[in-house]
C-alpha cells in the first residue's frame, strides 16, 4: 500500500531575510533624505514658522464665502463635464486594451501604450498646455481632466473586462453570436457595475484636481487659491479650503451610496 503523503505547510520566512529587508528599507529611506536635503532637524526648525502661518490662518474669514461660491460652481461643472467626456471616451480605449476582447497584440499594446503615456503626463502641465493654446479660462481645465478621466477610467475598466467570467463569452461564440453582440450582451452586464463605480471615484478626483488647475489660469476656485496666498491673506485661503473640504465630503457621501447600490 502506498503510505499516505505528508502535508507540507509553507514555512515563514528567515529571520535573516527579515532583517535584511529592514535593514535594506533603513538604508533607502536614509538614502534618500540624505539626497533630497530631508532631515528631522530641518523639520524642527520649521515648526515655528508653521504654527505662525496656523496663527493667520485661523479663524476663516467666513465672509469670503460668498466671492467664491461662484468659482467654486465652475469648478463642479468642470469636473462633471471633464470626468463625462473622458469616461465616454474611455470606453472603446479600454475595450482594445482588453486583451480577451481584441486577441490581436497589435492592437492592445498600442492602445495601452496610449493610456500608459496619457497618466505620465500630470494634469496641471495639461492644463497648462492646454491654457497656452486656447487661453485662460475652463476649456482648457475642462481638456485636462478629460485626458486624465480617459487615463484612469480606461486604466481600471479594462483589468476589470480581463477579470471578467469567459464562460458567457464561450457560449455566445458557440451559437455565432458577432463581436458586438458578444461586447453588449456579455462583457458590458459583467463590467457595467465596476465602471460606473470607477467613473464616478474619477469623478471624486477630479473635484480636487479641478480646485488647483486655476493655479496655472485654467479656470475654478485655484485662481483664488493663488491671489489670497500671493497677497498673504490667510485666513480667505483657509476659508477656501473649509470650502474644498466641505464640498468634497459631500461628494464623497453621495458616491459612496451610490456605489454601496451598485456593487
Amino acid at each position: 500500500m502506498n503510505e499516505p503523503q505528508k502535508r507540507v505547510l509553507p514555512q515563514p520566512p528567515s529571520k535573516m531575510k527579515t532583517y535584511f529587508t529592514i535593514i535594506l528599507v533603513i538604508l533607502l529611506l536614509w538614502g534618500s533624505a540624505i539626497q533630497t536635503d530631508a532631515t528631522i532637524g530641518e523639520l524642527f526648525i520649521g515648526l515655528p514658522n508653521m504654527n505662525d502661518l496656523l496663527i493667520q490662518m485661523i479663524p476663516p474669514n467666513w465672509a469670503y464665502f460668498d466671492n467664491i461660491t461662484s468659482a467654486m460652481l465652475e469648478t463642479i461643472r468642470m469636473a462633471v463635464l471633464g470626468t463625462t467626456f473622458g469616461a465616454i471616451i474611455a470606453i472603446p480605449i479600454a475595450l482594445f486594451s482588453a486583451s480577451n476582447v481584441v486577441k490581436n497584440s497589435w492592437i492592445v499594446y498600442p492602445a495601452r501604450f496610449i493610456l500608459n503615456l496619457i497618466r505620465t503626463v500630470p494634469d496641471l502641465l495639461l492644463a497648462a498646455i492646454f491654457v497656452s493654446i486656447f487661453g485662460l479660462g475652463p476649456l482648457p481645465g475642462i481638456l485636462a481632466l478629460t485626458v486624465f478621466s480617459i487615463g484612469l477610467v480606461a486604466k481600471l475598466t479594462y483589468e476589470s473586462i480581463e477579470a471578467i467570467d469567459p464562460g458567457p463569452l464561450e457560449a455566445m461564440t458557440s451559437v455565432g453570436a458577432n463581436k458586438i453582440q458578444w461586447i453588449f450582451f456579455g462583457v458590458a452586464p459583467q463590467v457595467m457595475a465596476h465602471y460606473i463605480s470607477y467613473v464616478l471615484y474619477t469623478f471624486e478626483v477630479n473635484v480636487r484636481a479641478a480646485a488647483v488647475l486655476g493655479l496655472v489660469g485654467a479656470g475654478g476656485i485655484g485662481h483664488y487659491y493663488d491671489h489670497t496666498l500671493g497677497f498673504l491673506e490667510y485666513d480667505k485661503t483657509s476659508s477656501i479650503i473649509v470650502y474644498t473640504l466641505v464640498i468634497v465630503l459631500i461628494i464623497d457621501y453621495i458616491s459612496n451610496k451610490l456605489r454601496e447600490k451598485l456593487l
